[in-house]
């Protein structure tokens, strides 16, 4: 589970990229890579990026319901 966690996160910092590089330069770097917007490659990057966004969903859920986004400082 893990390592799954682990990329869904590397793909959601992609698409954040890519959407900062589009709001500041409207310059898409998934398409540019992939060859357009209407790129199969392209299109499929784009629902990994979606999908990994709602797998991280859980661990973010986990965190709340466990009460760990109040990390203690042990000083």
């Amino acid at each position: 589970m893990k390592a799954i966690n682990i990329i869904t996160l590397v793909l959601i910092i992609v698409g954040g990229i890519n959407w900062g590089l589009v709001g500041l330069a409207q310059f898409d770097l998934v398409a540019a890579i992939f060859g357009g917007q209407d790129a199969p490659l392209a299109r499929a990057v784009y629902v990994l990026v979606g999908l990994s966004a709602l797998w991280q969903l859980v661990p973010l859920f986990r965190a709340i319901s466990t009460d760990e986004t109040h990390a203690q400082s042990h000083r």
